[in-house]
Formats: C-alpha cells, sequence, structure tokens
C-alpha cells in the first residue's frame, strides 16, 4: 500500500512552507511508503491580498497535479488499496480522482483536510461568493468524493453542518493538523528577553478585525506598549518567530477561525495569548486566555497579566494544544488501520492463491 500526498503550493510567510518537508517526513517515519504529488512550482508566488494563497495560482497548482494523478491512473501507478491525501480538501481534483477510480476499478482511500469554504460567511469564500448555488454543488460533491473528511475542532464541524447535512455523516472526523514541529521551532529563547510588545499575528482581512486591534492600541492604559501589525511589518518567517518571542502580548478579536494557527505560534514562543470566546478558540483556550470578547475586556486582561509570570500557564497551554490540535495522530492512526487492513486482504487472497 502507498500513499499519495496531493500536498499544497509552499507561501514562505505561511505553515504551507513546513508542511512541504513535515508532512512527508511524519508520513514515513510512521512507516509508510510516500510519493508527494506536487504541482507546477512556476505560479505567482504573491498571495491575493487578505487570502493565504493566490487565487489564480492555486489553481494553476492544483491542475498540474490533477494532471499527474491522472498519469499514475492510466499508468496502474495508482492500485487498489491505495490512499491519497488531499491536504486541501477544497481540491477540484478529487472528483477527477473520484471518477477515475470508479470506472476504472481501482478503489482508493481518499483523505481531505478542511480549512474552510463558502458555508464560513467570513472566510473569503464566504464574503465573495457566498452561497452560490454553483459552490454549494461542488463543496457537497467534494464531500462526498473522500472517504475521510478531516476537520481539526468541533467548532469547525458545527459551522460545516449549518449548510451541509453532515450531521450523521460517518466520513467525518476531527484531528489535529500536521504541526508537530511548531513547539520545538518557534519555543522562547534564552537571549529573546520580553519587551512590551503587543501583537497581531494575523493576516489583514475584515474577519480579523484589524479595526479593533488599532483601538486596542489607542487605549491610554496601553501607553507603555508597542503595537506591531505583523504583516505590515514585510518580515522573513525568522524575523516573525523572533518579534513572537520578544513579545508579551497576541491578541485576537477574530470573527472567522477555525483553527487559529498564528495564535498558538505566539503561544509556542511564549506570547500571552488573549483571544476572544467563540469560534475554535471556545474549545481549545483556557478562560484566563479567552479575554478579548472586547477592546475593554483585552485591557483589562493586559493590565492584569502584565507583571505576573505567565511562562509555565502558557506552557501548560502549549502543551494542551500541540496534544489535542495540532498533531495528527487521529490521521495517522486511521491510516495505519487502512494499511492493516490491505495488508489482510492481501494475505488472504495469496492464501487462495488470487
Amino acid at each position: 500500500m502507498k500513499i499519495f500526498l496531493v500536498d499544497l503550493e509552499s507561501v514562505p510567510t505561511r505553515y504551507t512552507c513546513e508542511w512541504k518537508w513535515h508532512v512527508p517526513a511524519l508520513l514515513r517515519d510512521n512507516g509508510f511508503d510516500v510519493e508527494v504529488i506536487e504541482g507546477d512550482l512556476d505560479i505567482p508566488t504573491a498571495v491575493t491580498p487578505g487570502a493565504f494563497l493566490n487565487f489564480g495560482g492555486t489553481n494553476m497548482y492544483k491542475a498540474t497535479q490533477t494532471h499527474r494523478l491522472a498519469e499514475l491512473f492510466t499508468r496502474g501507478e495508482i492500485k487498489a488499496g491505495d490512499q491519497i491525501i488531499f491536504t486541501d480538501a477544497w481540491h477540484p481534483g478529487i472528483i477527477n480522482v473520484k471518477y477515475m477510480s470508479e470506472l476504472l476499478n481501482i478503489p482508493v482511500i481518499t483523505h481531505g483536510l478542511w480549512h474552510a469554504g463558502s458555508y464560513d460567511p467570513n472566510d473569503f469564500l464566504g464574503r465573495l461568493v457566498g452561497d452560490k448555488p454553483w459552490i454549494r454543488h461542488a463543496e457537497q460533491a467534494f464531500i462526498g468524493a473522500f472517504t475521510h473528511n478531516w476537520l481539526a475542532t468541533a467548532a469547525h464541524f458545527n459551522l460545516m453542518k449549518e449548510t451541509y447535512d453532515i450531521m450523521h455523516d460517518r466520513s467525518f472526523d476531527r484531528t489535529g493538523w500536521p504541526m508537530e514541529y511548531t513547539e520545538s521551532m518557534i519555543a522562547p529563547k534564552l537571549w529573546a528577553k520580553k519587551e512590551n510588545i503587543i501583537v497581531f499575528p494575523h493576516r489583514i482581512a475584515p474577519e480579523k478585525r484589524l479595526d479593533l486591534f488599532h483601538m486596542l492600541a489607542s487605549r491610554p492604559e496601553l501607553w507603555k506598549y508597542q503595537f506591531c501589525v505583523a504583516m505590515e511589518m514585510n518580515l522573513s518567517k525568522t524575523e516573525y518567530h523572533e518579534l513572537l518571542q520578544r513579545a508579551k502580548f497576541a491578541v485576537s478579536f477574530a470573527e472567522q477561525e477555525t483553527l487559529g494557527i498564528s495564535m498558538y505560534e505566539a503561544a509556542c514562543a511564549g506570547a500571552c495569548p488573549l483571544v476572544p470566546n467563540r469560534l475554535s478558540y471556545t474549545e481549545m483556550y483556557d478562560p484566563m486566555f479567552k479575554r478579548a470578547d472586547s477592546v475593554d475586556s483585552a485591557v483589562n486582561a493586559i493590565l492584569e497579566y502584565e507583571d505576573e509570570e505567565m511562562s509555565e500557564r502558557i506552557a501548560q497551554l502549549v502543551a494542551k494544544l500541540h496534544h489535542n490540535f495540532f498533531s495528527a495522530t487521529r490521521l495517522i492512526d486511521c491510516l495505519k488501520q487502512h494499511k492493516t487492513t490491505m495488508g489482510l486482504i492481501n494475505k488472504l487472497n495469496e492464501a487462495k492463491g488470487i
């Protein structure tokens, strides 16, 4: 049995850069034979403003991935029982895979990791496309084509089921995202003394509520703090991590979040995360960190925590988040179960002389 990994295009400032090397290594470390299906690397690298990818470039990348999958099916290199992982479930190529699997009689197991979609009114697809029939039919087709639909949080599932009838769909399951590297990569450095810095770690988009962060920055009680909007600083990833390692606080007022990677990164760096008590944050964060429901609440939390020793409580939070939301244990276990099942089937077939 082989795993074909349909990866995401690498964006230097995003986690997709680390996924390029980490996800294949994670699978191989767990005993899998892995072939990565990359797309055309000659695509626009600048992300579309407010998004985390280039709307044109991502289609170029996915189209060439689909072409390569078709070549593998045609040459018989994808075989019955193989597993295909789409690290972004919003990939039209899953329809082509299902088409070839069914018509060529090559049954494969497919996995899709859902990040967002039109069902989220605050995601760019929800804002720009909304509930137009074509996108709703497309997403329903993607859901139906996957053997396993993976989500990182219960909040994401609850959001999705408001639009699609998935309440009793057994193809859905929850797994942490494959980000096992994050904690050690961004851990606080001994030389990085905490400074009076408060970071806005999100991309600049309406649903991330930069306007509320600016209101926070204008509060006279916080006069001694430097407020940093990371995306406006043109930082390399290393420089961004160093900023988080120096910052005392990272604040989110987000109205769209199905996981929350940037706030997790901030916590890994030792910055105290302040998040609203909504979205995925509700299930992920302890009450003491869910203090950003309003600007006033965030101000009070900063003033309350600024002189406290927070490192141990932040470390405890990071350990919990790492275990429950940023380690792909459940996905790996599922892949192993399918591998074991295929091994048993092959042994039975050999015994029968098939």
